[in-house]
């Protein structure tokens, strides 16, 4: 599986507002491209604002999951995340913003592990996810 901070067409409730990141004290950059993201390793637990650019063709989402050692669900089609089984593993979510986007995600990290990713269709199993871990 691919490392970090997003289903054919499938919804995912969000908690975005928006350009609203610059007062942010802790503001974690993620770049969206095809089949990548790129995000810190490591962030500063606490309240954190992913700020998300979508610098992709295609328009992608960004789902947050805390990590618990066991592989992320899969979808009967082996190539997506199966949403509905994460429960509260899920910590939040960005619907699918277009290109040239940069939409803020606003989270409460306790310290732990944590993937983020693009859960459109084959974008996941194509290497869009990267691994975070929250410090104290």
């Amino acid at each position: 599986m691919g490392l970090v901070l997003a289903v054919a067409i499938s919804g995912c409730g969000g908690t975005s507002k928006p350009g609203s990141a610059g007062g942010g004290k802790n503001v974690v950059p993620v770049v969206e491209h095809d089949f990548q993201i790129k995000a810190p390793s490591r962030v500063a637990a606490g309240a954190v604002t992913f700020a998300v650019s979508n610098d992709g063709p295609d328009q992608h989402e960004l789902i947050v999951v805390r990590l618990s050692g066991k592989p992320l669900p899969l979808r009967g089609d082996g190539i997506t995340i199966d949403e509905e089984k994460l429960g509260k593993a899920e910590i939040g979510a960005l619907e699918p913003g277009p290109t040239g986007s940069v939409r803020d995600l606003r989270l409460d990290l306790p310290p732990g592990r944590y993937r983020v990713f693009c859960n459109m269709y084959g974008h996941y199993m194509s290497g869009m996810s990267a691994d975070v871990v929250a410090v104290k």
